[in-house]
């Protein structure tokens, strides 16, 4: 059973309504899985790729069909507006991205672009006119898996993108960022000025997977995002002494591997002194020299935290540091340590999200509110300009994999629910 067989099976037509249509919204989902299509199933369309390129054109070609004015900036973000009854005012702007990370899902990115889409297709069905000028946007390399970065596009888009951070960037083959945007007809030099006229535009709101558990608990089909968490990673190195497993006696160790696994137990119980959102992982550690039979002398791990708002997650950060001293102390142990990343956090003003919560509420749908603990496109616009994000149920929490799956009649619901929040933004 293909994409669109499997997303229609379980459908309600009965969502069908006011120009919105499941069966449109499912064949192009389909449609744009087949590029870039992996052997599991999956999605290959890595940012400024040529299979990024292509599901961009089809959906330029959709835009056109429902009668945006279509363009493409610099940095290779799409753009298909529709003029409002009044074209003096400032536009809303949704949208989201149509690269994936390897072998990805189907849903991640291209659901807010289509979604965003599927609402004006509806009003050209009906005739509807918005009061205010409305984009649909797709953003280049979201994911940032040909960098080891991402969300470049709206960083160009709101005049953040930096030469000094781009122009040494190698991909994973090894070739430049110059070279790989010459690949796919975009230049560096545009690149670097993509800045859209952020005057000219109202607000950001995207529909994005919630790629989590708590809406498919909840038993919703949609969810209003309280915030988007900022990331802080911190580096860290625990440094013992080396030594023969045989003949080092207990009582005379310098065991770093023992001291780290103790941080890396507490750790958990941080967050929630916190906040109810604030969330600290460990994913990757190094054990060195990695012998069975020596002593750990070494070991480096990366702490990701995370929260939704910037204060409670910088006071988690120096909790985190606190905790690796105190247990580094105790354990005779060396400690340093460096901070590689840190982004502000980006809360949801209240007016948007009550904004949301109306329109949820009109679709007879129960508001549940909840964070956002990844990053997104409205992340980086939210630096600029209000966003609002609207989640979609994700069957079982999966993304990033060929299993992700998020249901027609929730995708349906959320197009039905960013409709009503586009047409009674000004009411």
């Amino acid at each position: 059973m293909n994409l669109f067989e499997k997303l229609i099976a379980t459908y309600d037509t009965s969502l069908d309504k006011n120009g919105v249509s499941g069966e449109r919204l499912a064949s192009r989902l389909a449609a744009l899985s087949k590029i870039g299509l992996t052997a599991d199933n999956g999605s290959y369309r890595i940012g400024f790729s040529k299979e990024e390129k292509a599901a961009k054109d089809l959906v330029k070609e959709w835009m056109s069909e429902a009668g945006l004015t279509v363009t493409q900036d610099g940095a290779g973000n799409v753009f298909g507006r529709l003029e409002g009854k009044n074209p003096n005012l400032p536009a809303l702007m949704s949208g989201s991205h149509v690269d994936s990370v390897p072998n990805g899902g189907h849903f991640d990115g291209p659901l807010g672009v289509l979604a965003a889409l599927e609402v004006v297709s509806a009003w050209k069905q009906t005739g509807f006119v918005p009061e205010r000028p409305f984009e649909v946007t797709i953003f280049s390399d979201e994911e940032g898996a040909r960098f080891n970065g991402g969300l470049s596009g709206s960083t160009s888009m709101i005049g953040e993108a930096k030469k000094e951070d781009y122009l040494p960037k190698k991909d994973i083959h090894g070739d430049s960022f110059t070279k790989v945007l010459e690949d796919v007809g975009l230049s560096a030099e545009e690149f670097f000025n993509s800045q859209k006229d952020l005057s000219k535009l109202e607000a950001f709101v995207e529909i994005h997977i919630e790629q989590g558990k708590r809406l498919e608990q909840a038993g919703v089909p949609v969810g209003i995002v309280t915030g988007i968490a900022g990331p802080c990673w911190l580096k860290m190195t625990f440094t013992g002494v080396a030594g023969h497993a045989g003949n080092t006696p207990m009582n005379d160790r310098k065991d770093a591997l023992v001291a780290a696994s103790q941080f890396i137990h507490e750790v958990q119980s941080l967050p929630g002194q916190v906040s109810s959102s604030a969330v600290a992982t460990i994913g990757k550690v190094d054990v060195l020299p990695n012998g069975a039979n020596v002593i750990p002398g070494e070991v480096r791990l990366i702490v990701d935290i995370r929260d939704i708002k910037k204060d409670t997650r910088d006071r988690l950060v120096e909790m985190v540091i606190e905790k690796a001293q105190s247990i580094s102390t105790a354990h005779g142990i060396e400690l340093h340590y460096e901070e590689t990343l840190r982004e502000a956090p980006v809360p949801i003003a209240e007016d948007m999200q009550q904004k949301l919560e109306k329109s949820v509420v009109a679709q007879g749908i129960e508001p549940v509110y909840l964070p956002s603990g990844a990053g997104h496109d409205a992340m980086i616009v939210g630096r600029a300009l209000p966003v609002a994000m609207i989640f979609v149920q994700s069957k079982d929490g999966i993304s990033h994999n060929p299993a992700e799956w998020s249901s027609l009649n929730d995708c349906v619901q959320s197009v039905h629910v960013l409709k009503d929040f586009v047409e009674g933004y000004d009411l």
